[in-house]
């Protein structure tokens, strides 16, 4: 069966229904991490979003884990991305909230490498259904996220940590 041209497998009444779940979760995530990612660092709309992308991603692993199963091991390997994208989500929500030394590149590399992630798993399993993509070679899904987003959160992390050196008006 396809929908929206992208080929859906066939396995069963179960693994479709947790597949329109998952791909909810999946769109609340693209969309919660983006704003998250691009709201000031305060109070408001970045810790809002931020929530929201965590509830979502644990949403997403949980659909992937009962996909995988159903698909073994055919789908194994998108267990393994979802694992990676949990952890590292989980990773950076607990250095937000233990706040020891230099948790803001902690919780900056945890959830910018969760959304990494995140689009990885879904170009690994959609990339050479879309249209144009699908003449690429299958390595290219797995390293053309992190090699668009590695360098922009590195350059994140470091914009946000230098610090702000007060102007005194001195010669």
């Amino acid at each position: 069966m396809r929908v929206f041209g992208l080929e859906i497998p066939d396995a069963g009444p179960v693994f479709a229904g947790v597949l329109v779940l998952h791909v909810a979760a999946g769109l609340t995530c693209v969309t919660a991490g983006t704003l998250a990612a691009t709201a000031g660092k305060r109070r408001g709309r970045h810790p809002r979003a931020g929530r929201v992308y965590l509830y979502g991603l644990c949403v997403v692993f949980a659909t992937a884990t009962v996909m995988s199963a159903v698909r073994w091991p055919h789908d194994a390997h998108l267990l393994a991305v979802a694992v990676v994208a949990s952890g590292l989500g989980l990773a950076g929500w607990w250095a937000r909230r233990r706040r020891g030394r230099a948790w803001v590149r902690w919780h900056a590399a945890g959830m910018g490498g969760s959304f990494i992630a995140l689009l990885t798993g879904f170009y690994v399993d959609n990339g050479p259904q879309l249209p144009g993509w699908d003449r690429l070679p299958p390595v290219v899904f797995w390293f053309l996220p992190a090699a668009v987003g590695v360098p922009l959160l590195h350059t994140a992390i470091r914009r946000f940590e230098r610090p702000v050196t007060p102007r005194c008006g001195r010669a």
